[in-house]
């Protein structure tokens, strides 16, 4: 009988294991036949020891497709001189300003020419410390455990952004050249300055909170918003300078002569050299497969000003971006552009292209993934902006691979050019900022349509 018992409770124990096992555990038994998979062949051992022992993309980079792109095009946008963006998130603006830059040397007749982008990066993220407070003091009834509360606060600030951002501070403020107001060292190396702002604006936002929830009316909530910009002017003054009022100016023209001194305020200069209403000239064009083409999209709150344009765009595919963009670059337009610039890089050669590293053959593996699914995944998106400038086409007048003038230096990539290839075009763009001239009449009147709102915490952005 004793037996017995012993015998039964072993039983239930040795049940209670196995249908104990939690489903999705891995067992011993999994852990054996994982482990059994992994061959040590001649193949697998050398890869193993390759990959221990070196970088990866070193190991996946494609050596026949060396010397597969060269970097010459029928159709470029007259540009010259390469601009540095350094240690900062302002390719967004730096790419802005590229886009007029040609402009303004064709127009005063010179070699060079450079726009302050200190400048527009002062206000930009004044503004942006402003519509911060702002959405936390109309938030305040809000429980901070709430999404759109914990956005903000995750949020706050930054020095990346996009087109739209560029439309709204430089029509507020103007422009100035870079002689005027030069770069600092903050403005080329923005973490510490954007994280102690950030810190700041964060305890400005509780602060408010706490006197909302004290009683205190909006009135009086954004009479102390007021008082706590000053604060954050003072910040943006000892990092970057104060911004200038009023400036004089002139320039050396290609045939050596001097332009005469000339007196301006940044809003005046704006006028002369981009014109009040060119922005409104400019449509923001998507690629985004995982939502319907030929629809107009607004991210909801996506702005630097309060008063300012939220991100609009109208999505396209991409052989009808692609044709769009043909025509501007024939007509000497430079364009904004952005990618997800990290992909499938060749920065030594200054060249983007699907085929250059193949990682499946390095760990035997697929990578497989398409745009949708890359996007739905956020195992892509748009990471940094550029000039588009060129492109070539074959004797069909079909597209085969473009140029972006970028914002890294005259060092990086191809004399700070990088070229690619019309397949990555389809992988990896995202949008273009084209004059609506370009466009034809089926994409004209999507803009005409009431856009879809998107949230701004939307996997796309």
């Amino acid at each position: 009988m004793i037996k017995k018992s012993i015998g039964l409770g072993c039983l239930l124990a040795l049940s209670s294991v196995v249908f104990g096992q939690k489903q999705g555990e891995l067992t011993k038994a999994d852990i054996q036949e994982i482990r059994g998979s992994y061959k040590k062949d001649s193949y697998t051992k050398a890869m193993e020891n390759a990959l221990s022992n070196n970088d990866v993309k070193s190991i996946a980079y494609n050596r026949e497709n060396a010397g597969k792109f060269d970097h010459y095009f029928k159709y470029k946008v007259d540009v010259n001189g390469i601009t540095d963006q350094e240690s900062s998130g302002r390719c967004w603006l730096f790419t802005s300003l590229n886009v007029f830059r040609p402009k303004v040397m064709d127009a005063y007749k010179t070699s060079s020419f450079e726009f302050s982008q200190v400048y527009l990066s002062f206000w930009d993220l004044f503004e942006k410390s402003n519509l911060f407070l702002n959405n936390i003091i109309e938030t305040s009834k809000q429980p901070i455990t709430d999404r759109e509360v914990r956005w903000y606060f995750d949020e706050v600030i930054g020095d990346g952004g996009v087109w739209n951002l560029f439309v709204n501070v430089a029509g507020k403020y103007g422009a100035v050249p870079k002689s005027v107001m030069p770069e600092t060292h903050s403005s080329n190396n923005t973490r510490w300055m954007n994280k102690l702002l950030v810190r700041k604006l964060r305890e400005d936002g509780i602060r408010l909170r706490q006197a909302a929830e004290q009683g205190a009316k909006k009135k009086e909530l954004y009479a102390k918003k007021k008082e706590m910009m000053k604060a954050v002017y003072r910040m943006l003054c000892l990092n970057l300078g104060e911004p200038v009022k009023e400036f004089e100016w002139r320039f050396k023209k290609k045939d050596g002569s001097l332009s005469e001194l000339k007196r301006y305020t940044p809003q005046s200069f704006y006028d002369e050299v981009i014109g009040k209403e060119s922005l409104n000239d400019y449509v923001m064009i998507m690629n985004d497969p995982t939502r319907p083409y030929y629809k107009l999209y607004e991210i909801r709150n996506y702005r630097n000003t309060e008063e300012g344009v939220n991100w609009k765009y109208v999505n396209l595919p991409n052989d009808v971006i692609k044709q769009f963009a043909v025509e501007s670059i024939k007509d000497n337009q430079a364009m904004y552009a952005s990618c997800d610039v990290g992909k499938q890089i060749d920065s030594k050669h200054g060249i983007l292209d699907t085929d250059n590293y193949d990682y499946n053959a390095v760990y035997g593996v697929d990578f497989g993934m398409n745009k949708k699914e890359r996007i739905y995944t956020r195992d892509s998106g748009s990471s940094h902006a550029m000039t588009l400038v060129a492109v070539d086409v074959d004797k069909n007048g079909k597209s085969t691979k473009w140029q972006f003038e970028n914002s890294w230096g005259a060092k990086s990539g191809h004399k700070g050019y990088l070229t690619f290839s019309d397949d990555w075009f389809d992988n990896y763009m995202f949008r273009v900022v084209i004059k609506k001239k370009y466009l034809d009449q089926k994409s004209l009147d999507v803009l005409k349509k009431k856009p879809v709102v998107l949230p701004p915490w939307d996997f796309m952005y």
